[in-house]
């Protein structure tokens, strides 16, 4: 995909979005790359297979982002290697939006999720995990995994608040989640 950057007399193609880290696929270990801030959430969502299925679909199809309060658009149905999402908050010119792309897909047994990278253009540099899981109790999990630095000065000027950030909105992915398995 081709994206054009237009300006006053001219339109230039835009250099290609590239991974802005090297870790690329590192949340699917449990181990994360040193020199980055690591996030860990895990939310218990319900028990029983009709909400880990629920559950699922909500985070590969996007609806959590979604419901959340984020905007997040992507020509991709569902959480897919390579599928391009750009995740946005605010409203008309004051939109702000971050370029990712899906890193790696689990769509397993008693596991269902995704993670993506940070591209050119984001703030931030790194990855991010969605993942529920149900364990052979029956019981349903939501976790969120990643690992992060700011790529941007405005990001490393906000300092000490981007954790904070993460972590917030961490938790209300997993409200969310947690809803919408519970119907």
């Amino acid at each position: 995909m081709t994206r054009f950057v237009r300006g006053p007399g001219r339109t230039t193609a835009a250099p290609p979005l590239r991974f802005t880290y090297p870790d690329v696929g590192a949340t699917r270990s449990p181990a994360l790359p040193d020199g980055y801030h690591h996030l860990r959430h895990r939310t218990p969502i319900g028990h029983g297979r009709d909400v880990f299925e629920a559950a699922g679909a909500a985070v590969t199809t996007w609806r959590m982002h979604r419901a959340s309060g984020a905007r997040l658009r992507s020509e991709a149905v569902r959480a897919a290697p390579g599928a391009r999402v750009r995740v946005c908050v605010g409203v008309g010119p004051l939109e702000y939006g971050v370029p990712c792309e899906v890193v790696w897909t689990a769509y397993e047994e008693g596991r269902t999720g995704f993670a993506y990278g940070t591209l050119t253009g984001h703030p931030e540099s790194g990855e991010e995990a969605f993942v529920v899981e149900q364990l052979p109790d029956g019981s349903v999990w939501f976790t969120v995994t990643a690992f992060s630095r700011p790529a941007r000065w405005y990001a490393r000027m906000a300092g000490p608040l981007v954790p904070v950030a993460q972590r917030w909105y961490a938790r209300r992915l997993g409200r969310t989640v947690r809803r919408i398995a519970r119907g």
